[in-house]
């Protein structure tokens, strides 16, 4: 055999052996944290925004999408996030589409059972959507739906970090939509009703009524804040932060104008993630 054919075969040898015991790779294959309390379990609680509803051009779930749990590359979900430091983390989605406070105890027991480590809860907005203002979930009946399932949380697992993020600023969507007419036609089949029905109109009982909505969803946001002050230490608010982004209407579906699209989802990822600290701890 030719010499050169000899010291051809020796390369092939040594890149071979290389690539079998993985010194020699660019991109190791990831293997499960090490790290003392890494999470494994992320469960996200809630309602339609949670399960990336209307983030995949069409009006269903898409959890791919979800701020939480998603793992699309669309959107730097906290799942995808986490998974950076934590390549074994699974991810469970327990948010169910027109859910409020009233059906989050359910979510939370599921949570449970999924062994969760991690939990983020988005719950009442569903709580301010009804027909009329008068049929919107009272407050202390909010609040006492909110403490039950961080109770059961608290019992079922009470080492898992909770995250309580505040319910996005809805009025805010009337202010930057209700001039535009694709918004205005698709929020008369019925999107929001206490808040968004005659969306064009300046009448003071129009204004009165979107303004019981906006306080309304101030005062579900207090309640949320003490809630997870009352659950301890292992609660975190995200002291308002997603109730205070100013998102715009290039971040909402062109469907119904009301849920996050894709760009949506991201930034209120990154507005989540920011306020967690979880990438701090």
């Amino acid at each position: 055999m030719p010499r050169r054919w000899i010291a051809a075969l020796a390369c092939l040898a040594a890149l071979v052996a290389l690539a079998c015991d993985g010194s020699g790779s660019a991109s190791p294959r990831p293997t499960e944290s090490t790290r003392p309390g890494a999470p494994r379990v992320l469960t996200a609680l809630g309602d339609s925004v949670s399960t990336g509803f209307g983030s995949c051009l069409v009006l269903v779930s898409c959890e791919r999408n979800s701020w939480s749990t998603g793992d699309s590359l669309r959107v730097e979900s906290l799942y995808r996030r986490l998974r950076a430091d934590t390549p074994a983390l699974r991810a469970d989605n327990r948010a169910v589409p027109g859910a409020r406070a009233a059906g989050l105890a359910d979510q939370a027991r599921a949570a449970v059972r999924d062994k969760a480590d991690l939990v983020t809860v988005l719950i009442g907005a569903n709580d301010v959507c009804r027909d009329d203002v008068d049929a919107m979930t009272p407050v202390a009946t909010f609040r006492d739906q909110v403490d039950a399932a961080l109770a059961v949380l608290r019992k079922g697992r009470p080492k898992a970090r909770v995250l309580v993020v505040s319910i996005p600023d809805l009025h805010r969507l009337w202010e930057i939509g209700h001039t535009e007419s694709r918004a205005v036609r698709a929020w008369k089949r019925g999107v929001c009703p206490a808040l968004l029905a005659d969306a064009t109109s300046t009448a003071p009982a129009a204004t009165a009524r979107r303004a019981r909505v906006r306080d309304r969803i101030e005062a579900y946001d207090d309640q949320l804040r003490a809630a997870c002050r009352g659950y301890g230490s292992r609660c975190r608010w995200d002291g308002g932060a997603v109730h205070r982004h100013r998102f715009s209407l290039d971040q909402v579906n062109a469907l119904d104008w009301f849920h996050p699209n894709a760009a949506g989802q991201g930034r209120l990822a990154e507005v989540a993630w920011n306020a967690s600290g979880w990438g701090r701890d």
